[in-house]
């Protein structure tokens, strides 16, 4: 299936383009919110991974409703290597089918379903993974990139 194409802010404000990845693998994980437990140890597991990514010409980048403004003080608190995109219009989220009805101790509200695509170079979509748990997922997804690559 093929990668559905988006244009958003990254923290500095700066277009970034699905097209802009064209011909390098590409790791998208769409998270809940900045600077929360989860979303923190999954940004910091692909920031740590994140040069053997590169060996295998992969790029990673997260994608969440935040602004990019709460994207750039997230990456200098967690000191993040990665590229972060904002979605507050939620389109790209809905497009993705990520944007969902959640609930939490019996009340309902709209979020983002943890989600983690891998993308070839081709853009087609070769793996993705749905409610992702955190623990150990990037090495998962590197484990399967160089499964692809061998």
């Amino acid at each position: 299936m093929k990668a559905k194409s988006f244009s958003l802010p990254n923290q500095d404000g700066i277009t970034t383009k699905l097209a802009d990845f064209k011909g390098k693998y590409l790791v998208i994980y769409f998270y809940p919110k900045d600077n929360t437990p989860g979303c923190t140890l999954e940004s910091k597991d692909f920031t740590e991974l994140l040069p053997e990514f590169q060996k295998l010409d992969a790029e990673v980048i997260g994608i969440s409703p935040d602004s990019p403004k709460s994207h750039c003080k997230f990456i200098e608190k967690q000191d993040l290597k990665l590229t972060l995109l904002g979605d507050e219009s939620k389109t790209t989220l809905e497009k993705y089918g990520v944007w969902k009805e959640k609930s939490m101790y019996g009340r309902t509200y709209m979020g983002v379903i943890r989600t983690t695509l891998l993308i070839d170079k081709e853009q087609n979509i070769i793996k993705q993974w749905d409610e992702v748990k955190v623990k150990n997922h990037a090495q998962e997804v590197l484990e399967k990139l160089k499964k692809i690559n061998s």
